[in-house]
């Protein structure tokens, strides 16, 4: 890297360091360009040569905040599963974390739950396949009685409408206890408490096979594949 791109990647990186301090310190009110460029120490013409608008600094503060919180999140995920933890506590974990980034950063928060934003965040794209990571081994350990793309949409929708209520009802008014309320709701509808029925066992036993299906070398590529086709079948919600 020449001198040239190195200072253009400090004097970024400077810049979205401050603006993420006064979005965590005040709020996005906060963020304005003469505030950011001071606590960088910049001109404010650089944050117009970096990222075009303000629109376009608060993205790329989002997902440096949100980034920063996914990599401590696939670390916890990778350390979990290397250890073995028992995978319904590593996602209740997981889904109070995030409950709580939600709740501690708002703005970030409702950036990247932007349907029209998400889709283009690699951070955001990141933390599902972590918790695609978590729900396999669910799935694997014969814990889930749903097929694990629709466990994994029933979780993100959940815990993003929570965050969305919590932050759109005054602190002094809101339920505590909302975000465990309903991580028992959805946890009540993917996981096999007690199955008293045939059918609902026979879904438990095929999701978690479905969860090995693909790298059960003793078949050949279109036997797995027949495989998992049947399975999906069998464990598809009715």
């Amino acid at each position: 890297m020449d001198d040239e791109a190195k200072h253009r990647t400090d004097t970024r990186a400077a810049i979205i360091e401050a603006a993420a301090a006064l979005l965590g310190e005040s709020g996005p009110g906060a963020v304005t360009t003469r505030g950011v460029a001071q606590r960088a120490g910049v001109q404010a013409p650089a944050i117009y040569r970096l990222f075009g608008d303000k629109d376009g600094l608060m993205d790329a503060v989002a997902e440096h905040v949100m980034a920063a919180f996914v990599a401590r999140k696939a670390a916890r995920a990778a350390s979990a599963a290397a250890a073995n933890t028992d995978p319904l506590d590593d996602l209740r974990t997981s889904w109070r974390e995030q409950i709580e980034f939600g709740l501690t950063h708002p703005a970030v928060f409702r950036l990247l739950s932007d349907p029209e934003r998400a889709p283009g965040s690699p951070a955001a794209r990141a933390g599902r396949e972590i918790l695609q990571a978590r729900v396999h081994r669910l799935a694997a350990a014969g814990l889930l009685r749903v097929p694990e793309p629709l466990a994994v949409d029933l979780i993100h929708a959940a815990g993003v409408g929570t965050v969305q209520i919590l932050l759109a009802t005054p602190p002094e008014r809101r339920d505590p206890a909302m975000g465990e309320a309903m991580m028992d709701a959805v946890f009540a509808r993917i996981l096999p408490d007690a199955p008293s029925a045939a059918t609902d066992s026979t879904r438990v036993l095929a999701v978690a096979l479905r969860a090995v299906a693909p790298d059960l070398e003793t078949l050949s590529v279109p036997e797995r594949h027949l495989l998992i086709e049947w399975l999906d079948r069998i464990a598809a919600p009715r």
